[in-house]
């Protein structure tokens, strides 16, 4: 399997006990609606199948997985710290009128001071916000995806409109 053909749901953040056991943090929202019959681990760029054994899922955006041929804590260290996806047709179906800020990848970002700022390349979520990432004048630089500064989402022409605070792509610039 290839990356195009997955999506990201999380990663391993601990092994639990001596059998194997590891501990999971979602970085999918509606990680609950999954179907977690097997994983795929990235292993140095390589998707690797993980056949679930046992998944217990927790209210804290993690859960407790067994891997059928890891039954030792010794089999479960090379997963520690690697990303987990899902093929794409495990994905859950979302509602037409549902929209995340992760589906702005691809949109072409527009400030109303500065013009076109270029092509949005990912957006990541911290936990108190999502931050997207551009190539501005042949430098990335992040900002905040938030209701304060989006003017306008045009889905059809997938471009966001912006309103940055005045100075916020300085600190990129004068380098």
């Amino acid at each position: 399997m290839k990356h195009e053909e997955a999506f990201y749901v999380g990663y391993v953040t601990k092994t639990r006990g001596l059998k194997g056991e590891v501990q999971v943090f979602f970085e999918f929202d509606a990680y609950e609606q999954l179907d977690f019959d097997v994983v795929f681990a990235d292993m140095n760029g390589k998707l690797v199948p993980y056949f679930v054994a046992e998944s217990k899922l927790q209210a804290n955006k993690t859960g407790y997985f067994n891997f059928d041929d890891v039954d030792h804590i010794d089999k479960a260290q090379p997963l520690l710290k690697k990303k987990l996806y899902l093929p794409l047709e495990k994905m859950p179906e979302r509602d037409e009128d549902e929209f995340f800020y992760t589906d702005l990848k691809g949109f072409v970002a527009i400030d109303e001071q500065l013009g076109e700022l270029g092509e949005i390349l990912a957006v990541n979520e911290y936990p108190q916000q999502f931050i997207a990432t551009v190539l501005y004048r042949e430098t990335e630089i992040l900002f905040p995806l938030n209701e304060d500064f989006i003017v306008e989402i045009d889905d059809e022409e997938k471009i966001l409109t912006l309103n940055l605070p005045e100075g916020l792509l300085d600190v990129y610039l004068e380098r």
